[in-house]
């Protein structure tokens, strides 16, 4: 297990690839600070589509995200699998005067009765998951109604990484990713458990907001 790293240092904990590889969220490329403030613009309109009062992010990672989104909701808290993130979220949001609390928990390990939110989001974990088809089946009952999620748009994704000269040897795939869905994939993932309201394309993520099928 290594600790918390600095950009494009890996965390690993129990064998896998936690928190963000490459920190895109404070990525001072100007092409890759464009393509994150569209990733945030669509997550921002879809909350606010959403009417929700209470999030939870799940998968959270150093709370990026969760950050942002409390400056719109004033009930939001995260949960991530690797207790180093957790820890390194705490820190972040102590040092920016935000408060979210952030809990270490593994996504297959959440319970309705205490992890259920009007909103849940989801962004860039299920390509990560052994089993992404349970994770939904959790999500599905956590999700009281909403579900925001997302991931990276195949073959795009490997391609824009292979463009900028990463992760060559193994065909532009971001370490720990180990599922790739196309838009029309992923769109038909997501609704074997909810029925999709709205699908935005910002690129290169496929986002997706959605209820949960059982409400």
């Amino acid at each position: 297990m290594t600790d918390v790293r600095d950009q494009d240092e890996i965390i690993l904990e129990n064998g896998v690839v936690a928190g963000n590889f490459y920190d895109k969220y404070a990525t001072a490329n100007p092409i890759a600070k464009h393509l994150m403030d569209n990733f945030f613009k669509s997550i921002r309109e879809l909350v606010t589509m959403s009417g929700s009062c209470e999030i939870h992010e799940v998968g959270c990672g150093e709370g990026h995200l969760s950050r942002l989104l409390a400056k719109m909701v004033p009930n939001i808290r995260g949960s991530d699998f690797s207790q180093q993130v957790i820890e390194k979220a705490n820190r972040l949001s102590q040092s920016e005067g935000v408060h979210v609390p952030f809990r270490a928990v593994s996504i297959y390990n959440l319970q309705s009765s205490e992890d259920a939110a009007e909103l849940i989001v989801c962004c860039e974990v299920l390509e990560h998951l052994e089993d992404p088809e349970e994770a939904l089946r959790i999500l599905s009952q956590l999700a009281k109604p909403y579900l925001i999620v997302s991931v990276p748009r195949e073959p795009l994704w490997r391609l824009l990484n292979m463009a900028r000269g990463k992760y060559i040897g193994s065909l532009g795939n971001t370490p720990g990713h180990i599922n790739h869905w196309s838009l029309k994939q992923f769109i038909k993932l997501i609704s074997s458990s909810f029925d999709i309201i709205e699908v935005r394309t910002p690129l290169p993520w496929s986002v997706v907001f959605c209820r949960a099928k059982s409400l």
